[in-house]
């Protein structure tokens, strides 16, 4: 009988020939790592190893052929065309997650919250977390190792499939950074060098809409404001009832901007807004901009993947970001930033300056620094997650849009009021209208009643004050902001439901809680 050679004894003889080559431009650092058979037999135990899927790392490290040659963004030229990842569940060989099986994978939620906020830090599966934890212990088993054959690559990848999840035209278009917020940092970083470097005129705009989140209308008075630019607010209606009423304030908006010769450097357009939550008509602002001679769009859609439709080249924005980790079930933090190809759309860097300064936005923001990069990793992992529900990503988020609307509509009709908007310009959140008899009078109020709906009826929902306009009485102040996503149940919804019904019939209003 042949002799054969353990499994383990081969692994190892096969990492002790590899020599791995970083580069990317200018810059080049190579060596030369005879594997010892403990480091291999840590870095690839045989209980996971060897097996065909378990194992994230299997799919990162990078293998004689990938270390080939580089590209603009120091990127494998192998890996440019990759075969598009299935984005819904067609193989007949992975069954459907069943009821009980998701319940499962969102076992480590607190089963005493109604937990209807998916929108504020989304959720992550007990598999991909798992799938996390691996790849964290591979790090600090032998960091050097992982660092010089894995990282680099395993981005590449979860790069390469965000690429094929977002229509962009090429991967050198992608770049990961924690969130949304560093991508505005990374789009209004360049924007304030062109008004330091006389590029754009002091008193040139940039044009945002009210509802804008907090942290990117703060990081448009750090960059732009501070640097000479002047900033106007589109004017925003809520409730709304129909998107021409959001294009009509955003063409009045335009006007103001282009007044005494100005020039509109740039339009910060969200996706879905926050608070109150509404999805903008994006391609539709988009395309006005290119009429208007706006000269870049930047489009914040921290909650659109996994949330509503995502095609870089249908919206035909400059800058794109949305956050992984909210309605994509990445563990927190990871966002994309798409930047198309275009001369208008060069010279981004990451605010982080470490060792690849100056070699692409995409390879600066695969490395700032010792870190932890697991959940930059793990987006393959995710699509397989995704993919055992019927229809994908598509099934799931038509299914959360749908189930969303039904909840807003029974708490609705349950307290007498009415929806933020209609369902076309809802996702997987809805804006409900709460009784006027709370009393909202103010924001404080809505942080005081968040957190006595969470501390004493096991709720956690967000909620929006809407000052009332002149000569409204009786108007509904107080609106809350329910996302549904696959872990929730219709019991969250009653929960929220009785919450609000017995303060309303014990007579509370807002003024009654203390700050």
């Amino acid at each position: 009988m042949p002799r054969v050679r353990p499994k383990r004894r081969h692994m190892t003889r096969l990492l002790t020939e590899l020599r791995v080559g970083w580069s990317s431009h200018g810059s080049h650092l190579s060596s030369y790592q005879p594997i010892l058979p403990s480091l291999s037999l840590s870095l690839f135990p045989h209980s996971h190893c060897c097996s065909h899927s378990s194992n994230p790392l299997r799919t990162l490290c990078l293998t004689p052929h990938t270390m080939a040659s580089n590209h603009l963004n120091g990127d494998s030229h192998i890996l440019h065309h990759p075969k598009k990842p299935k984005l819904s569940s067609t193989s007949t060989s992975t069954s459907l997650i069943t009821p009980s099986e998701i319940q499962s994978e969102f076992c480590h939620h607190d089963p005493s919250v109604a937990r209807i906020n998916n929108g504020s830090f989304g959720c992550c599966p007990t598999s991909v977390i798992k799938a996390q934890q691996v790849l964290q212990l591979e790090f600090l088993r032998q960091p050097d190792y992982f660092y010089f054959n894995c990282l680099k690559e395993g981005i590449l990848k979860s790069r390469t499939v965000i690429k094929q999840l977002i229509n962009a035209r090429h991967v050198d278009e992608v770049s990961i950074v924690d969130n949304a917020t560093t991508a505005a940092a990374i789009v209004l970083q360049r924007i304030a060098w062109a008004f330091t470097e006389g590029r754009f005129d002091k008193g040139d705009v940039a044009i945002m809409l009210h509802y804008a989140y907090g942290a990117v209308k703060k990081s448009i008075e750090a960059y732009v404001t501070r640097a000479g630019g002047c900033v106007i607010e589109v004017q925003m209606p809520f409730p709304v009832n129909s998107n021409d009423e959001i294009i009509h304030e955003f063409r009045k908006a335009l006007e103001r901007g282009k007044e005494n010769g100005r020039k509109i450097r740039l339009a910060v357009i969200d996706h879905i807004t926050s608070m109150p939550c509404v999805v903008i008509p994006v391609k539709e602002l988009v395309k006005i901009c290119r009429e208007e001679g706006v000269d870049q769009v930047f489009v914040d859609a921290a909650h659109a993947i996994g949330c509503t439709d995502v095609d870089m080249q249908d919206i035909g924005a400059d800058f794109y970001t949305s956050n992984l980790h909210k309605w994509f079930f990445c563990p927190p933090s990871i966002a994309f930033l798409y930047s198309r190809s275009s001369p208008k759309c060069l010279d981004l860097h990451h605010p982080v300056v470490s060792h690849e300064y100056g070699n692409g936005l995409a390879v600066e923001s695969a490395w700032i620094g010792t870190r932890d990069y697991s959940a930059q990793l793990v987006v393959p992992k995710v699509l397989d997650f995704v993919n055992r529900f019927e229809g994908g990503i598509e099934g799931i988020k038509k299914r959360n849009h749908d189930n969303a609307m039904e909840m807003g509509q029974m708490l609705a009709k349950a307290w007498g009021t009415n929806l933020g908007c209609p369902p076309e310009m809802c996702a997987s959140m809805v804006m409900v209208g709460l009784p006027a008899s709370l009393a909202f009078s103010s924001d404080s109020d809505t942080l005081k009643l968040r957190a006595h709906l969470r501390e004493n009826f096991g709720v956690e929902v967000p909620l929006y004050y809407r000052a009332p306009k002149d000569g409204e009485v009786g108007v509904i102040t107080g609106y809350a902001r329910i996302s549904y996503q696959v872990y929730n149940k219709f019991e969250d919804y009653t929960k929220f439901r009785d919450a609000i019904n017995k303060l309303v019939c014990d007579g509370f209003t807002c003024n009654l809680l203390s700050i």
